[in-house]
């Protein structure tokens, strides 16, 4: 908005100056580097979020990620996928030094939990009665129903 209005108030101050001079150059821009169209300017805006202007601030982010961050280990490492997901642009920048460390951190958190849960379901989905023998018995839960006299059928 500061720089809608500057740009509007600079276009009219040299408005103002082309019509008391006769003499000026009738060029509309005086100025061929100044950027006449705020909308289009180069100048980007980074956000912590993925929600850009309607996320959260710099400070309430710090505590957000901490807090996701820290409750990853209590057996919630989903948390750390949202994250992730909900500060993508810390992520992807070098920017924001005070909430990367948390950032960085859930995402190798995160990483290291698939890749324990994948190769767990993977061993036992591949490897099943083969690779575990009479053990395996035990270690599955499809037949706890009948070894607890739960179903009425057996």
């Amino acid at each position: 908005m500061d720089i809608l209005l500057k740009n509007s108030v600079g276009l009219f101050l040299c408005a103002m100056e082309s019509s008391q001079n006769p003499n000026t150059n009738t060029n509309s821009n005086p100025n061929p580097n100044r950027i006449q169209n705020p909308v289009s300017s180069p100048i980007a805006v980074l956000w912590p979020t993925i929600d850009g202007s309607l996320g959260l601030s710099e400070e309430e982010s710090v505590s957000y990620a901490r807090r996701f961050y820290k409750f990853g280990f209590a057996l919630l490492p989903f948390l750390w996928a949202v994250n992730c997901f909900y500060f993508w642009p810390v992520l992807r920048s070098r920017s924001f030094p005070r909430i990367r460390p948390y950032i960085v951190g859930s995402a190798i958190g995160f990483g290291v939990f698939m890749a324990i849960i994948s190769s767990w379901a993977l061993t036992f989905s591949i490897g099943g009665e083969r690779l575990f023998g009479t053990v395996w018995d035990k270690l599955v839960m499809y037949n706890l129903a009948d070894r607890l006299g739960l179903t009425g059928w057996s």
